[in-house]
């Protein structure tokens, strides 16, 4: 067993993603005094809930790096942006929420970006679904088996964070939850999605839609991957 606050290495999230992306995942908290020193320094002022939750996204990406052959470094912050600082040629992405921490990260010449989300099902408000979903998610949600619903929900809400993260840091574009429609089955406890553009958008000047990924539900968080490659597969 893993001492607690470190993360291990992850075939189930690495699952989400093709061949070639190292997976990192934890379970708990994070730990902030496994940080290096710089880390501790880019969020000076955080509650102890938001340093342990950046403590564990930090040491999940760091046990993806070493996944990939190179050393446990510092893995800073854009001071503006506020995303992660991946060593040069590699990019990656991370989700925390409550008790719960992953990273990918892959080397960067076959990807123009990842994108990893994992939210608890529950903590999907069914209140929110019109706006978080297009009318064509929720007439699909709508149709599914009751004891699917809320997971299709969840999937919806978590495909578009996914997709976010991956996205991006190519364009610098906002997208709304309306902008794009997530094509969902969650008749499995794993599977695939698609991301399709309802409007123009900046990724497609680079790599046209639509953008595929895998979920998968396991106990109680749904978790999303998306990988965009270089070049149309």
């Amino acid at each position: 067993m893993p001492a607690p606050g470190v993360p291990v290495s992850s075939p189930q999230v690495q699952s989400l993603f093709p061949p070639g992306v190292a997976a990192a995942e934890l379970h708990g908290q994070g730990d902030p005094a496994l940080l290096f020193p710089e880390e501790l320094r880019c969020v000076p002022s955080a509650l102890e809930v938001r340093l342990r939750q950046f403590a564990g996204g930090r040491l999940c990406a760091r046990r993806a790096l070493v996944e990939l052959g190179l050393p446990d470094a510092p893995l800073l912050m854009a001071p503006a942006a506020r995303w992660p600082l991946w060593p040069e040629g590699v990019i990656g992405s991370i989700t925390h929420t409550e008790q719960y921490c992953a990273a990918v990260a892959t080397r960067a010449a076959g990807y123009l970006g990842l994108g990893l989300d994992s939210e608890h099902v529950s903590a999907v408000f069914p209140h929110l679904a019109d706006r978080i979903c297009t009318d064509r998610e929720l007439e699909r949600i709508a149709a599914a088996p009751a004891d699917r619903r809320q997971a299709a929900l969840a999937l919806a809400f978590s495909a578009r964070e996914a997709f976010y993260k991956a996205q991006y840091p190519l364009t610098r574009e906002a997208l709304g939850m309306q902008d794009v429609y997530i094509e969902l089955d969650v008749e499995r406890l794993s599977g695939e999605f698609k991301v399709l553009p309802v409007r123009r958008l900046q990724l497609e000047r680079l790599l046209p839609g639509p953008w595929p990924g895998r979920f998968r539900i396991h106990g109680a968080l749904i978790s999303t991957g998306l990988a965009l490659p270089s070049r149309p597969q």
